[in-house]
């Protein structure tokens, strides 16, 4: 199809503004879904996204649109995600577009995610069409939204389009839109084929599927390219595009989208953001988006050890699919062999859990997840740990720094004080406050990302009655009084407990995890105590009582002192025991208190 006929666009909102059942009903009014096979949520294909209403990949897909003045149009959509954790796929989608549709819940207008994905949007000077979504709801207030764009994110209010995606109203407005308003691609004038990666899947017969959008150039059946990060050379054997299932094609032009398959057999070999170039003539490589690095990690073990294997195996595949995700094989003491994990926030980390329990039925247990710190040694060296058990001792370490997040949370004006004491308890500061309008507020400030890992959002939603929404940005790493918290169970270290917090927090979280530990801990024929140490210093302790047995039950009558006998020789044997016996901690006990 000719250059001017074609356009690229995205779709971003915030979670839950409406996105993929917009992105259906522009399936449907093209012509691409026919009436047997529509089906809700079409493009989010995993069990996981439908259940939740999330999307966890993007997905293109291209649609022919006949305009009312007799032009065809090939329109070009990649589906993104709005959880925050999500964001690297919706830089990669943005990259590869002219244009995107900003979707606006009309009931609750702009949130945390749609303000950052517009920022995202501007970076690379995209044509924005703002679209007010559900506006069949009746408490849904068209006027305020349009304000709001003016006022929050500097977008005329009377450009957005009003619409229903539920009940198809709007739809042919947007498509129009699309048409007349998100410019055609232009070539970049490189000497030959340009082509950005914006993402890739694994086929078992057909090695790595890379999604592509042309910059520059043609790609076809035959041509001999090379990847310019790997300098690795190979041969085209197919070219497509998606509707939404692939279908192949005799090649794909410059500002066209859809996938290539070129006898790449590993995973690794297709860095995302890399160029595809012809081998006899390249052309320089294309500004691709950053490159993303894991913020959160947690060691994940199977269950039975004879799973290991597989887990690795599996672990393998789900990283053929979801770039973002790292690993690397660790031992522990308490759990056995495992891998420490990589990921980019705690719901990546829940859908990778849920996906290895769910579609490769494996038994795995997590540990406590946590973030990098960094680690200025006395010698002048720095040292990055993600696990408590390669903490250098105290003696060796001039500084700790921890990452920092810039937040940013929306919230209704009654809740300001409840928002800030949060932000305070988990040792953030808010440095700016912003009047949305009549009824809600901005507040902008830094928090420690290893606060915000395990209940952060959900406090947000308890405290605000789930009106509150908050996004994060990676800001800078900051010095702070971090310590290690070890558990001694009967004065052995359990390394899978140990954990970095900072020095404030050491001892609650050593009670808490001492009284966990005091339920779950079989009682032994002696007293087993459980403490939380700081390096030397215990700062919090349980004590299991032990089991006892009535040695006193054969005496009837006599004299007192045959019992008391009897009392000391069973004191002696517990003294000798304790001194001698082993606690062992059960799989259960470690289950149940990392699943605390």
């Amino acid at each position: 199809m000719h250059r001017e006929h074609i356009r690229n666009f995205s779709i971003i909102a915030h979670i839950d503004h409406g996105k993929t059942t917009l992105s259906d009903r522009l399936l449907h009014r093209t012509g691409t879904i026919s009436d047997r096979d529509m089906e809700d949520q079409l493009l989010d294909s995993m069990d996981l996204e439908r259940e939740r209403g999330i999307t966890i990949k993007a997905h293109p897909v291209t649609m022919e649109y006949k305009a009312p003045d007799g032009q065809v149009y090939e329109l070009n959509l990649i589906d993104t995600p709005g959880h925050v954790d999500f964001s690297y796929e919706v830089s990669r989608s943005l990259s590869a577009c002219e244009g995107a549709l900003l979707i606006v819940d009309a009931a609750q207008g702009v949130e945390a995610q749609t303000v950052a994905n517009v920022h995202l949007a501007m970076k690379l000077n995209l044509e924005i069409i703002p679209v007010i979504n559900k506006i069949d709801l009746p408490h849904a207030n068209v006027p305020q939204v349009r304000q709001q764009l003016e006022d929050i994110l500097a977008i005329p209010g009377e450009t957005a389009i009003a619409a229903s995606a539920k009940e198809g109203i709007g739809i042919d407005d947007i498509l129009e839109a699309i048409v007349r308003r998100i410019p055609p691609p232009k070539p970049t004038g490189a000497p030959s084929l340009q082509a950005l990666c914006f993402d890739s899947y694994y086929d078992t017969y057909r090695g790595v599927v890379t999604h592509i959008r042309v910059f520059n150039g043609e790609v076809r059946p035959g041509m001999a390219v090379k990847l310019l990060h790997t300098g690795n050379h190979y041969e085209v054997k197919e070219v497509g595009s998606f509707n939404p299932k692939p279908y192949a094609r005799p090649e794909l032009m410059t500002g066209e989208t859809g996938y290539v398959v070129a006898n790449i057999k590993s995973p690794s070999e297709v860095k995302m953001g890399d160029t595809f170039t012809e081998v006899r003539n390249p052309s320089p490589a294309l500004a691709g988006f950053q490159e993303i690095h894991p913020m959160v990690f947690s060691g994940i073990y199977p269950i039975n050890t004879t799973d290991y294997e597989p887990l690795k195996t599996n672990l393998g595949k789900l990283q053929l699919n979801d770039s973002a995700f790292v690993y690397q094989p660790e031992t522990s003491v308490a759990l056995g062999f495992g891998f420490r994990c990589g990921f980019l926030g705690l719901l990546h980390l829940e859908i990778v859990q849920e996906r290895l329990r769910r579609e490769y039925d494996m038994d795995i247990i997590a540990t406590y997840p946590s973030v990098i710190y960094r680690v200025h040694l006395t010698d002048g060296t720095v040292k990055e740990v993600d696990n408590p058990a390669f903490l250098p001792e105290t003696t060796y370490i001039d500084r700790i720094e921890e990452p920092m997040v810039k937040v940013f949370l929306i919230c209704p004006n009654s809740h300001i004080g409840d928002m800030m004491a949060l932000v305070s308890e988990k040792r953030g500061n808010i440095d700016h406050t912003e009047t949305l309008d009549a009824h809600r507020v901005m507040l902008t400030g830094l928090v420690p990302l290893g606060e915000i890992l395990i209940d952060f959002h959900d406090r947000i939603k308890s405290i605000t009655r789930g009106y509150g929404s908050m996004d994060y940005e990676y800001a800078d790493y900051q010095a702070a009084d971090m310590v290690k918290l070890d558990m001694l169970v009967n004065g052995e270290p359990v390394d899978a407990f140990s954990c970095i917090v900072h020095r404030d927090k050491a001892e609650g979280r050593g009670r808490a995890l001492a009284a966990k530990l005091k339920e779950v801990i079989p009682r032994q024929q002696y007293q087993v105590a459980i403490q939380a140490a700081i390096g030397g210093k215990v700062v919090a302790r349980e004590t299991v009582s032990a089991l006892r047995k009535d040695v006193t039950a054969k005496c009837y009558g006599g004299d007192i002192t045959r019992k008391r006998k009897l009392l000391e020789k069973q004191k002696e044997g517990k003294k000798r025991m304790k001194a001698i016996g082993q606690v062992n901690i059960p799989q259960e006990a470690f289950i149940q208190v990392l699943k605390a």
